[in-house]
C-alpha cells in the first residue's frame, strides 16, 4: 500500500534563526497559531530518503554506545519512512506572509515540511513516562535556553 504526502513548505535557517516558510497555499492555515507556545514540526528527513536508509532495521545510536536499538527505539532520521517530528518553541506566526519563525529544531536547511500541529500539553504530556536507563541522565524539560540546534 502507498500513500501520497505533500511538502506544505520547507525549514529555512539563517543567522538570524529558522523560519518554515509555507507553500502560500497553506498560509491562511496559520490563523489563530499564534495563540500556541509551542507546535510539533513534523518534517521528511529528505536526505535520507533512499533504499538504504528505508532498510534500516537496526542502529547503534551516538547517545547509547554498545547498545544496538531496534530503530522503532530511535528518533534516527534513517527508517522505512523517514518522517521525524519535533516539537519546537514557536516564536513568530506571519499569516499574511506564509511563514513562523522557531525555535529548536533538528532538522536542515531546505528540509521539506509536512505537517504543522499546536502542542497541547493535556495530550502530548504524560504522568510517569518511562526511558531506558541509556537516556536517564537526559533532562526532564527542554532546556530553557534550548539545545542551540537552530
Amino acid at each position: 500500500m502507498s500513500y501520497e504526502l505533500r511538502s506544505i513548505g520547507t525549514v529555512q535557517h539563517s543567522t538570524d534563526g529558522c523560519t518554515i516558510i509555507l507553500d502560500p497555499e497553506y498560509a491562511d492555515a496559520l490563523v489563530l497559531l499564534d495563540r500556541f507556545s509551542h507546535v510539533y514540526v513534523v518534517w521528511w528527513a529528505h536526505k535520507h530518503d533512499t533504499e538504504e536508509s528505508r532498510a534500516y532495521r537496526q542502529t547503534e545510536p551516538p547517545y547509547a554506545p554498545g547498545k544496538t536499538h531496534g530503530i522503532f527505539a530511535t528518533r534516527a532520521e534513517y527508517r522505512p519512512n523517514p518522517i521525524a517530528m519535533t516539537v519546537c518553541e514557536l516564536l513568530a506566526v506571519d499569516v499574511a506572509g506564509g511563514a513562523i519563525r522557531i525555535r529548536n529544531i533538528d532538522a536542515v536547511d531546505a528540509t521539506p515540511v509536512v505537517d504543522i500541529k499546536p502542542y497541547y500539553p493535556v495530550c502530548d504530556r504524560v504522568r510517569n513516562a518511562r526511558v531506558p536507563e541509556w537516556l536517564s541522565d537526559w533532562p526532564a524539560w527542554f532546556p530553557d535556553e534550548g539545545f542551540g540546534l537552530d
